[in-house]
């Protein structure tokens, strides 16, 4: 009988312990993971900083005073994802130069509204934004070279500052049609450019003189 009761003290114990230890970890992992909320809070913020550099949309656009065809990437944002950044590089043939040029263009794109046609099509009936466009090449310069007289140009000839309205047809593609892109976007502009604008009010030319329309593709991939 002594053996049994102490059989049966050594089995509470036990099972003491154990309940023990059982609530001292849980507590502890508790406290670790309210430790670690700051640590994992960080980790989001990083890896939703570093998933927001992955461009939304690829596009293709011809002339624009950009270059002859652009290929580029760009961002979508804003609460309707009205606010668009995009970043080209394009193609300028040869034409009155011995060669052929890169441009590089930075753009901003604002879409005030859009108007759902049906499920398949959504038209934008107003897009307006600016561009900053540069061209590779040492004909142009960014400082007034000395041989001009002091204030001949006013501006640098190797950045051009753009201004564009223009209007989009979006066609949505079925889910199960979709390989690279869920949606493309048919778009045109109609664009000038500081220098145009000068010359257009210093020398009185004509709109098309001073305007210039482009084409475009937009490809969604989120």
């Amino acid at each position: 009988k002594t053996d049994m009761n102490t059989n049966l003290l050594n089995i509470k114990t036990i099972l003491t312990s154990i309940c023990l230890l059982f609530f001292s970890l849980d507590g502890y992992a508790g406290h670790w993971e309210e430790e670690s909320s700051p640590y994992k809070k960080r980790v989001a913020n990083y890896q939703q900083f570093w998933e927001s550099l992955i461009p939304t949309y690829s596009k293709i656009q011809y002339a624009g005073g950009m270059g002859l065809i652009n290929l580029g990437v760009g961002w979508s944002y804003g609460k309707n994802l009205q606010w668009e950044t995009d970043a080209f590089l394009g193609f300028l043939p040869r034409y009155s130069s011995d060669k052929s040029k890169i441009t590089m263009t930075l753009k901003q794109n604002f879409i005030p509204w859009r108007k759902e046609l049906n499920q398949r099509l959504t038209f934008e009936p107003l897009t307006c934004g600016l561009y900053f466009n540069t061209v590779f090449s040492n004909e142009f310069w960014t400082k007034e070279p000395d041989r001009y007289p002091k204030g001949y140009y006013g501006f640098s000839t190797r950045v051009r500052t753009h201004i564009f309205v223009g209007q989009r047809l979006r066609f949505n593609i079925p889910d199960k049609k979709r390989f690279f892109s869920r949606s493309i976007t048919a778009f045109y502009e109609i664009s000038t450019c500081d220098l145009y604008v000068a010359s257009a009010f210093t020398n009185h030319l004509n709109p098309d003189d001073y305007l210039r329309l482009s084409f475009g593709l937009k490809f969604d991939v989120f």
